[in-house]
């Protein structure tokens, strides 16, 4: 069968790095070719508000990427420490718990490199600030490829409405289109840093209302549900976390239009170039 990564339900992506990209490790003969802009890219920076949103929204994909030789990159906007369900562990702990979490979690994945701004959590704005933090870590990182949060409403999931998610998107547009490429937007990280302008040529969206991709996860389910459930502090409650995703996942596989059983990851891909 047709590896998801290369499904897509409508439009076709593009590659056009700035420079020549990272050579991927050579295919095995079952693995089938990649579309242009949808397979997998030789650099990714992953972007999200809390810790767990990665693990809960993108982790398979990553993985699957990973083992195609993808150098990847998290970003976690918040400390995360409004999150969790113990009311007597105060919140610095909890921001210090959730931090380690997501280390631990991302090893789990094949992600050493592990980046947290340290916003209050459930306070986020599209401010100044969190722009140019973002676009230190473009500059830094220098991806060909991100995945942000949709700065658009999901009004199909409740817990994809998060007012995080939405100003970390809208931040994170602005930081990829212009002022990450513009040597003169947040003049200081060229000027005090070194920091040289840096292009994001492919936009992958996730939670957002209107997917046009999706990615097969079935391989790596039983991984992704390993590393969601290593956030204790946001998922011990859950009775059946493997059957909630496997639900979840498995319309995203429908909307695809996957055989029954499988399960994918959903993405709107935006040409920004």
């Amino acid at each position: 069968m047709r590896d998801m990564e290369d499904f897509a339900t409508n439009g076709t992506g593009r590659t056009t790095p700035e420079q020549p990209p990272e050579q991927p490790p050579e295919r095995s003969p079952e693995q089938p070719p990649e579309i242009p802009g949808r397979g997998a890219p030789a650099s990714l920076l992953v972007v999200a508000a809390h810790p767990d949103d990665i693990e809960f929204c993108v982790s398979g994909t990553v993985m699957q990427w990973i083992a195609r030789g993808t150098r990847v990159t998290y970003c976690i906007v918040t400390d995360g420490g409004a999150g969790g369900y113990d009311e007597q562990l105060p919140r610095q702990a909890m921001a210090d718990l959730r931090r380690a979490e997501q280390v631990h979690s991302a090893k789990l994945s094949g992600v050493a490199d592990v980046r947290f701004l340290g916003y209050p959590d459930s306070f986020v704005e599209a401010s100044v600030e969190l722009r140019r933090d973002l676009c230190r870590v473009i500059r830094e990182v220098r991806p060909q490829r991100a995945i942000i949060p949709s700065p658009e409403i999901n009004w199909a999931r409740v817990a994809d409405l998060h007012p995080d998610h939405r100003a970390v998107g809208d931040a994170c547009l602005r930081a990829i289109y212009p002022e990450a490429r513009n040597p003169f937007a947040h003049a200081q990280l060229l000027k005090e840093e070194g920091l040289e302008p840096w292009t994001v040529h492919e936009l992958w969206l996730m939670t957002g209302p209107t997917p046009n991709q999706y990615v097969d996860v079935t391989p790596v389910f039983d991984r992704k549900v390993e590393a969601l459930r290593i956030h204790t502090s946001q998922t011990a409650h859950f009775d059946d976390l493997a059957g909630l995703l496997r639900t979840w996942l498995g319309e995203h596989a429908t909307a695809g239009g996957l055989p029954p059983g499988r399960m994918a990851e959903a993405f709107q891909i935006v040409h920004i170039d």
